[in-house]
């Protein structure tokens, strides 16, 4: 079963700023998808991610944007992904802009392979995040199980990554004694919501 665990990241000085920068590029590729696709309906017409990602991977050509090749490229591709599945659920016109006075940065590496996790004692672990180096992060959990993905967000004055881990185990699809019942506290969300380009996975606060 897939399960959320959340940890404080302990970016240095220059990490910081990387990831923020970062999380500007997405939520700009965000918003210029966002709109492409709206212009495209004003016209009758469609636009999708596989072509977004092509005119994407052209755009790094382009002189006036250079500073797309700042940013990993399954970072900004996970973007347009993300931007195609809530265009997908909510339908493009109710789908928000990334407005910068209510927007906290965030973005996510979906290749499990690419972001290798580390203990390194009790209560350290580290994870590599491509263009990052390795990340010291507050093992205050173990993370019980293999990693899939990884989204990184800051809230507040601190930065968290949430790994998506398999923790090996089977759902249950029916009750074993049907006449009673069980709850499970399946934790929290994201502070960023799916209509606003997040992750739908539930995490449980560290």
């Amino acid at each position: 079963m897939l399960v959320g665990r959340r940890y404080r990241l302990e970016f240095d000085f220059g990490q910081r700023l990387f990831a923020e920068r970062l999380g500007g590029i997405c939520r700009s590729v965000w918003n210029t998808g966002l709109e492409q696709r709206r212009a495209y309906r004003r016209r009758g017409a469609f636009i999708g991610y596989a072509e977004q990602c092509r005119q994407l991977a052209e755009a790094k050509n382009d002189p006036d944007c250079v500073w797309l090749a700042d940013a990993p490229a399954q970072v900004i591709q996970q973007t347009l992904k993300d931007l195609d599945e809530t265009c997908r659920k909510h339908g493009t016109w109710k789908v928000r802009w990334k407005v910068r006075a209510r927007w906290r940065p965030s973005f996510r590496f979906p290749t499990a392979q690419q972001i290798p996790v580390e203990r390194v004692s009790r209560r350290w672990g580290r994870v590599f995040l491509p263009k990052f180096g390795w990340v010291k992060f507050r093992l205050s959990r173990p993370l019980g199980g293999k990693v899939k993905s990884a989204t990184v967000a800051r809230d507040g004055a601190h930065w968290f990554i949430s790994f998506l881990v398999d923790d090996g185990l089977a759902e249950v699809s029916e009750h074993a004694r049907p006449g009673r019942h069980a709850g499970a506290d399946r934790g929290w969300s994201p502070a960023w919501s799916p209509v606003t380009g997040s992750s739908s996975i539930a995490v449980t606060p560290a």
